[in-house]
């Protein structure tokens, strides 16, 4: 029977180094796995965290080894290519950073040196290259010695558990397909059982030469979501000359589920609509090198916060993560890092690790659905045949190896819909950030109105929408300003719109948790994506995930938003509370500022006399909450955002009254004729600095994919038609805002020479 030794400690490990060694060096650092070296540099902006290769090291002596005939050594991930060398001799090679992937070792003598050579330089072969988070490197998840018998399930099937369970719910019955892989050179028995809270409901037995059989469970206990996640185990033995040689065993749930281009997603036969979150897998200080006790604090928050669904962007992420979700019954869209760039040399990384993706996670009853790309139009046009081959290529490869669940991509709001690649996959989903990366936030309803019109028959939905937030504060939120005011204000907005159409399949609030994004220059903390409800420690709980708490939660509660704006200069101050309870009211220094009964949408908005220092009291049936406001003169300049690294800082800026600056928007400056003559000068500017920055990134390396042939639609702008969406977008972008986000690719100087200009051109009347 197989065993098995992690091999967590005793680690040498160094940066770039040469060769391979021969003996365990003595001079290296010596870490404990998970590790990454890109815990600090990958967090703290400047996009200039290392990237290349690195060496680690371990002695294994044969006296370590699990007991076993033969041996396997299996990663769990390491990012984002791997060389491993037994004894000076290398045994796999594999690429893809985010699944596991398993070598056999050869020769094994009685002191060993396992080297492990880790790489996450650019390159043009390997996913992901480009994208909006930090690609760490190291071996971050764990490492496991595999002893086995000569005669046992398959361990080099793909990374795979070595058996597959597939069950089709029929009424309250179920038939439940089990299929083994199975590395044996003799006809061996295999004995299957089905488990139900560990006593034995099922059983039955083929050979190695039949490895599949069918099971049937009557009156079957339905994996029902988060309302009763139940898991069955599924256990198969491999028996060889009337011995057990090997037993694998998995659990699975039974379940049904399909989607309903009016009515959204529907589990087991009734509406269950999928409303939660995306997560990325990082933390402070040691990057994505989580242990499972971070993954469970993960779990619990989404839980806590009442979301049945989590997208896991962009990649594969840890087996105890689906198990997690698996257990608590959220619903999971699982998918590869095709993301940002079409990479024509990297077609068969893309087809190797959505085969990894699924041959892994096929057991797991939370994941429905296999995610293709991911913005994936962003660098690279949507009529490019290469890009369109290649997400038919994978489309189908998913369907060949998984015909239980469908498959989907994310698209970038530049992607027009009539679009080939938007049609490609059984169900779509859109990235759109309208009121926050230009646009304003009430153009996100209207805009899937206009697909689900045009589109009846195709399921739609919400993979990303979000807005950033840090500890800055205001009473006058607006677009851009980073406030938690304004993300709590964005989000609010966006409740609103989803509840009041059921037909979107899924919506996935981008994200759960604050994650490092090196590359990033904006909010006053760079190397940040600050979209998160949490922040990026778990420390901190924005207003914003108590407004999906009000929304999803079935646990009663009631929150005071703004705890940390506590210092105000209004006179009365607007004080909005967030609860699931029918009821709510809200007293200022033991005074009630008033009752409100809960309406159509979670959110209650009170006025409160702003004098002294004032304590809050909301409550809410059982449910208290407390905070409080105190009276200032002048502004705590605390909360005022101040840009750390970026290319213009807030009081830099002049503003004369009645005329225009670099802080409004494209749209109202447009909406002038002076204004209109500016936006020319503007427009210069950038694409300068556009066009420096694509000579930064250029890799002559690379090849240019062959354009496909297409009639012009109209204007065109890297590869998109410019149509009435990106206007409407690129008007709520204020000047100054297109700048911060693309960083430093501009001088202060040309910035503040244009908001010279701008001064100069004078406001409408209003």
């Amino acid at each position: 029977m197989r065993t098995t030794k992690t091999l967590h400690t005793d680690w040498k490990f160094k940066k770039d180094c040469s060769a391979v060694p021969s003996a365990l060096p003595t001079d290296w650092e010596t870490v404990t796995l998970p590790y990454t070296w890109n815990g600090t540099d990958g967090q703290d902006g400047g996009n200039d965290y290392f990237r290349g290769a690195g060496c680690f090291v371990r002695a294994v002596a044969k006296t370590e080894l699990p007991d076993g005939t033969v041996h396997y050594i299996q990663f769990d991930g390491v990012n984002s290519s791997a060389d491993v060398f037994w004894n000076g001799k290398k045994i796999v090679h594999h690429d893809g950073g985010y699944s596991t992937f398993r070598a056999r070792l050869p020769e094994i003598r009685d002191e060993n040196i396992l080297c492990v050579i880790a790489d996450n330089a650019p390159n043009d072969t390997v996913y992901p290259q480009l994208a909006d988070f930090t690609f760490y490197g190291g071996i971050y998840r764990d490492v496991t010695l595999i002893g086995v018998n000569a005669q046992h399930f398959d361990l080099a099937y793909y990374g795979a558990p070595g058996i597959a369970v597939t069950p089709t719910v029929h009424g309250t019955d179920a038939e439940i397909q089990i299929e083994t892989y199975i590395h044996t050179d003799r006809l061996c028995e295999i004995r299957y059982e089905i488990l139900a809270d560990g006593e034995i409901v099922w059983q039955g037995s083929t050979d190695t030469d039949n490895r599949v059989l069918t099971a049937a469970l009557s009156d079957v206990h339905l994996w029902n979501g988060t309302d009763d996640p139940y898991l069955y185990t599924a256990r198969a033995t491999l028996l060889c000359d009337g011995a057990a040689a090997d037993c694998v065993s998995v659990r699975f749930g039974c379940r049904s589920f399909r989607i309903d281009p009016q009515e959204g997603f529907i589990l087991n036969g009734r509406s269950y609509p999928l409303r939660g979150v995306s997560r990325h897998q990082d933390r402070p200080e040691i990057g994505n090198a989580l242990t499972v006790s971070h993954h469970k604090e993960d779990i619990d928050l989404i839980c806590e916060m009442g979301a049945n669904t989590v997208r896991l962007a962009h990649y594969q992420h840890a087996q105890s993560f689906y198990d997690l979700c698996d257990e608590k019954g959220l619903v999971v869209w699982a998918e590869i890092p095709y993301i940002s760039k079409h990479m024509p040399n990297a077609r068969e990384n893309t087809k190797s690790q959505m085969t990894e993706l699924i041959c892994q996670n096929y057991n797991h009853p939370c994941i429905v659905t296999w995610g293709i790309s991911n913005e994936i139009t962003m660098n690279t046009a949507p009529s490019d045949a290469s890009l369109l081959e290649n997400h038919k290529m994978l489309n189908e490869l998913a369907h060949r190896l998984d015909k239980t669940r469908l498959t989907t991509l994310a698209a970038v709001t530049m992607c027009g819909i009539e679009e080939e690649c938007v049609h490609l996959t059984d169900i779509v989903s859109y990235n759109h950030y309208f009121g926050w990366y230009g646009g304003h936030v009430h153009m996100n309803g209207p805009w899937f109105d206009d697909f689900h019109k045009k589109y009846p028959n195709r399921p739609i939905g919400i993979s990303e929408y979000g807005c950033e937030a840090l500890n800055w504060h205001t009473s006058d939120p607006e677009q851009g300003d980073y406030t938690e005011e304004y993300q709590a204000y964005y989000h609010e907005e966006m409740i609103k719109q989803i509840i009041d159409r059921p037909y979107l399949w899924a919506t996935h609030v981008w994200n759960m948790f604050d994650f490092a994004a090196d590359a990033r220059a904006e909010g006053g903390e760079n190397g940040m994506n600050h979209k998160g409800l949490v922040t990026f420690d778990r420390n901190y709980k924005k207003d914003s995930f108590y407004a999906y708490k009000a929304w999803l939660s079935k646990e009663p509660f009631v929150h005071i938003c703004g705890k940390r704006y506590v210092n105000r200069t209004e006179e009365t101050a607007k004080v909005t509370v967030y609860s699931n309870c029918a009821q709510v009211e809200l007293f200022a220094n033991g005074e009630s500022c008033g009752r409100q009964k809960k309406g159509k949408y979670p959110f209650f908005y009170f006025e409160v006399k702003n004098t002294d220092v004032t304590a809050l009291t909301a409550k809410a049936g059982d449910c208290t909450d407390t905070a409080e406001i105190r009276k200032v003169s002048e502004f705590d300049d605390s909360y005022r955002m101040k840009e750390e690294g970026g290319v213009i800082n807030w009081f830099e800026i002049t503003a004369p009254v009645g005329y225009f600056s670099v802080n409004d928007t494209i749209g109202s400056v447009f909406a002038t004729a002076r204004g209109k003559l500016f936006l020319l000068k503007f427009l210069k500017v950038l694409l300068g600095g556009l066009k420096n920055n694509g000579a930064q990134e250029k890799n002559p390396k690379e090849q240019k994919p062959k354009k496909a042939k297409t009639k012009s639609k109209g204007i065109s702008v890297m590869g998109f038609t410019l149509n009435k969406t990106m206007f409407e977008l690129a008007m709520g972008f204020s000047i100054k805002r297109v700048f911060m986000m693309l960083g430093g690719n501009f001088k202060k100087e040309d910035i503040l020479k244009l908001n010279a200009s701008l001064n100069k051109i004078k406001k409408p009347k209003k």
